[in-house]
């Protein structure tokens, strides 16, 4: 089953058409490459690479 994942980041290599996350896998990492966070706004994707 594949798991619908939504990007807004249009310059990412991964983005496509509908705000979709085309990536075979994602990784999110939280702040300071720790493994907890407490917001949405601590964590970040690490998955991305710029679309040159």
């Amino acid at each position: 089953m594949r798991l619908e994942v939504k990007c807004n980041v249009e310059n990412c290599k991964y983005w496509a058409e509908g705000d979709q996350c085309v990536a075979d896998s994602i990784y999110v990492i939280g702040p300071n490459s720790s493994r907890e966070a407490d917001t949405v706004e601590e964590t970040a994707c690490k998955t991305f690479e710029h679309r040159g």
